[in-house]
């Protein structure tokens, strides 16, 4: 009559595999993207042809930084809450960047004052 529950792997069976794998790829920081949507639309290059990517690398997110296999996809990704929290996100104030953390802890460049000779 012992033996263990049924139902105790419940939570490794509800582990999704896709956040998992997304991990995996490199994204840039938010200070990367806030710079790249603040460029002008005529200095931003047309996507180029990459085997490799998502549906050839012609459907990006460039606030999520993500690519998708087709246009309905990336479509409904425009819906969803993940990508409207980026578009607020990058609406606000520039995001921190690392020049901003080392100023704050002190390891910015150094002030000697003015030069002396």
């Amino acid at each position: 009559m012992g033996g263990k529950c049924p139902h105790r792997h419940v939570k490794k069976r509800r582990y999704s595999h896709k956040t998992a794998r997304r991990t995996q790829f490199l994204l840039k920081g938010a200070d990367m993207v806030y710079d790249a949507l603040k460029k002008p639309d005529e200095e931003r290059k047309p996507l180029p042809l990459d085997e490799d990517l998502p549906g050839m690398g012609q459907y990006y997110c460039l606030h999520c930084d993500r690519y998708f296999a087709n246009v309905s996809v990336r479509d409904e990704h425009f819906k969803t809450k993940r990508h409207r929290k980026k578009v607020k996100e990058m609406l606000g104030p520039a995001p921190h960047t690392q020049l901003d953390a080392d100023l704050a802890s002190g390891m910015g460049m150094p002030d000697n004052g003015p030069k002396l000779s």
